[in-house]
């Protein structure tokens, strides 16, 4: 009996059920498996897979996260765009990310893309908009300390951070910030006259711990709350941080957390993100946006 091609292999959903063939294929292409991330990813968004004719897991995978009303999503994120090794340069990765837009119909993408996947991303449409550096070390705070109270998320805090979150980051990403209790190991909120002006959490990845989402009213409580994760796990701390935010960079850096990669921020069907990027210091992840 003869294998289909790899043209005709049918794209389907994924579930929850997928994960360990998501971090396999993770693995297969040198990432760490993250299935933790995936657990996420795969959850609150809407993965895509195509599966090994030879029945050995998936052989290319990506993960779609929507925002705003469910019925008419604002703004669409794609992430985890991965191809088994055995059968990269092949076309795949273009099909994949051809079947996302296509699917997409009028939703506006956005992705974080590597020097590697960058090339593809433009020749389908995608535009640059900016870039985020990765940032990695352990953690010792430069200089004093912003004046800034934090404290521990508590259930309470849900809507104000929930309001926080849809003004900042400009669509509704209920779906996502509400599991952010489970997902996170620590879940901190800054304060200021009883108001809260800035949240970030920290959760486990692989040896790590990643700090994100990093919403803040300024520099300094952006400050104030990786100090006051970091001082909190004996993990090595891991971010994305958006490049205009250079004061903060120059922060992390002087504290200990080392320079590690660029992503170009890349959209399509719009020029710029919405919200508000002075207050945006960093994703939950880059493949959810």
């Amino acid at each position: 009996m003869s294998t289909p091609s790899l043209s005709a292999l049918p794209i389907r959903r994924l579930t929850p059920r997928d994960l360990t063939f998501c971090a396999d294929l993770s693995e297969d292409r040198g990432w760490p498996r993250e299935e933790h991330k995936w657990g996420l990813l795969l959850s609150a968004g809407t993965g895509y897979g195509i599966d090994d004719p030879d029945g050995n897991g998936l052989i290319a995978a990506y993960v779609v996260t929507q925002y705003g009303p469910q019925e008419r999503p604002g703004l669409a994120a794609i992430g985890m765009v991965l191809v088994a090794e055995r059968h990269a340069r092949q076309g795949i990765g273009r099909r994949l990310m051809q079947y996302a837009v296509e699917a997409a119909t009028t939703v506006p993408l956005t992705l974080h893309a590597t020097p590697y996947g960058r090339p593809l991303y433009e020749q389908l449409g995608f535009k640059s908009i900016g870039r985020a550096e990765m940032v990695r070390g352990r953690f010792a705070p430069a200089g004093p300390l912003p004046d800034i109270a934090t404290r521990s998320a508590t259930a309470e805090d849900l809507t104000a951070i929930l309001r926080l979150d849809t003004e900042v980051f400009g669509h509704d990403r209920t779906h996502v910030i509400t599991r952010l209790p489970a997902f996170t190991d620590q879940l901190r909120v800054a304060e200021a006259g009883g108001e809260i002006i800035g949240y970030a959490g920290a959760w486990p990845n692989m040896e790590t711990h990643v700090v994100g989402p990093l919403v803040a009213r300024d520099t300094e409580t952006a400050k104030a709350l990786i100090a006051s994760l970091g001082a909190r796990t004996d993990r090595p701390l891991r971010t994305d941080i958006d490049v205009r935010h250079e004061e903060l960079l120059a922060w992390v850096k002087e504290s200990g957390l080392e320079p590690v990669a660029f992503n170009a921020v890349m959209a399509y069907g719009i020029s710029e993100l919405p919200g508000d990027w002075t207050r945006r210091f960093a994703p939950l992840t880059v493949a959810a946006g």
